[in-house]
């Protein structure tokens, strides 16, 4: 039963969240969610815990999934971040 209700709320957080997205102009993507790394912190400790109470193959399966999804969604925001920064530099030299 606990199983049932942990995929609900895995669907449920999936449509919200993609409800969520989608109202945000395009404009706006980018530079929120470079902004919002943290939320992409607390998202990969989530799943670092998750994983270190899974107690079948699956569950751990699933688990190491998470975590390295969310660590390369974390990785990935701070790439983005450190990319949209490079663009505001100015050139020095006339370059």
């Amino acid at each position: 039963m606990e199983g049932f209700i942990a995929i609900y709320i895995f669907i449920l957080a999936g449509f919200v969240g993609y409800e969520v997205i989608s109202k945000v102009p395009v404009i706006l993507h980018t530079p929120l969610m470079s902004g919002s790394n943290f939320v992409h912190g607390i998202v990969l400790v989530g799943a670092m815990v998750v994983l270190g109470q899974a107690e079948g193959f699956m569950e751990q399966l699933v688990g190491f999934i998470a975590v390295v999804l969310a660590a390369g969604n974390a990785v990935g925001g701070y790439v983005v971040t450190e990319r949209m920064l490079e663009m505001f530099k100015s050139s020095k030299g006339g370059k």
